[in-house]
């Protein structure tokens, strides 16, 4: 079959041919329709200070998907042959503490796919029956394929409801925007998105921001208190992963607010704890993949009603072949999501 794979420890990635994978007595074997790049991925690719410390070659990549069931253990109950899935990427071991506490995404023994486990860019694929999940009818296989970035942005908006709150959304990329056609759902009154890409910005136009600001061009904070009545907004969503956005969040964000942070760092960030957290009343809610399986439960939902249309996210679709051009338009910012016909 063929495959995406990072086979060195160096920039790059190759098609390789590589032998379908065999299955266990609880695994499943999976013909892969379609599987979207993400973020980690183009880590992984351009040989990042957290790849090089967390990624170890060779290993098939990707996580985002959607595909038959084509084969199944003997001792699999769960799904069939035919079944139309995605999957959970976070491949928990169902014992540890974690586990046995309702938090299998932080899991102790936790193996990601497309990381620890050979992923989804690729014509077959085997996942334990366990991480699987049953895509409803009436989402389309575009829509299928990012369940599992969708459920990111589901859990980092709503850690607290957002129904009639004020909420600014840091960066705006597939996630964010994810996060802010969530947000409008849900009900806030006031969204406003902060990225310094002008293309992704008309996106979240698009998915429903009332404010879209290039902190490249302006300071944002005044901007932001003048759209609140000087109050700052409830909520703030941190996707960027950049420590001067974070602080400009924790700026504006009101006394007795919240702020989500998904994006990850590539060092050590900083922040005035007391002024912007501890005498502000901040609540901080750490966000990683998604609450298994009730943020799947909510995606569905949201998708399958087309409550969220996640449509001018989903900007362009390439053959498997072709993964380099999606790479590189993620790398210039000139996406929304990426998806690859397998």
């Amino acid at each position: 079959m063929k495959a995406i794979a990072k086979t060195k420890r160096k920039k790059g990635m190759e098609l390789i041919n590589v032998p379908t994978p065999q299955i266990g007595l609880r695994d499943v074997l999976v013909k892969v329709s379609l599987a979207s790049i993400c973020g980690t991925d183009v880590h992984i690719y351009d040989w990042t200070h957290w790849a090089r410390h967390r990624f170890k070659p060779p290993r098939i990549v990707g996580h985002e998907f959607v595909g038959i069931v084509e084969k199944i253990g003997n001792e699999v109950t769960h799904v069939e042959v035919g079944d139309r899935v995605s999957a959970e990427s976070h491949i928990s071991c169902g014992h540890c503490y974690q586990c046995s506490n309702g938090y299998s995404e932080v899991c102790r023994n936790l193996k990601l796919l497309g990381v620890d486990y050979d992923g989804a860019l690729s014509e077959y694929l085997v996942l334990p029956e366990h991480v699987l999940w049953k895509t409803d009818s009436n989402i389309p296989d575009k829509w299928a394929t990012i369940q599992e970035p969708f459920g990111n942005a589901i859990d980092t908006v709503m850690a607290e409801d957002v129904s009639a709150k004020t909420v600014l959304i840091l960066g705006a990329g597939p996630i964010g925007l994810f996060a802010t056609g969530i947000a409008r759902a849900s009900g806030a009154s006031l969204i406003i998105v902060s990225d310094p890409n002008d293309y992704r910005l008309a996106i979240s136009k698009k998915m429903g921001a009332h404010i879209a600001l290039n902190p490249g061009k302006k300071d944002i904070a005044p901007l932001v208190l003048d759209a609140t009545n000087n109050n700052g907004v409830d909520v703030v969503l941190e996707f960027s992963g950049n420590n001067q956005a974070l602080n400009q969040g924790l700026k504006v964000i009101t006394p007795g607010g919240r702020i989500s942070i998904l994006g990850i760092y590539e060092k050590r960030v900083s922040i005035d704890l007391n002024k912007e957290v501890i005498f502000k009343k901040i609540r901080i809610y750490g966000i990683t993949g998604r609450k298994v399986f009730s943020s799947w439960h909510k995606t569905s939902r949201f998708l399958s009603s087309g409550t969220v249309n996640p449509d001018p996210v989903l900007t362009h679709q390439f053959p498997l072949k072709d993964y380099e051009k999606g790479i590189k338009l993620m790398r210039e910012g000139k996406c929304g999501k990426v998806i690859l016909e397998v």
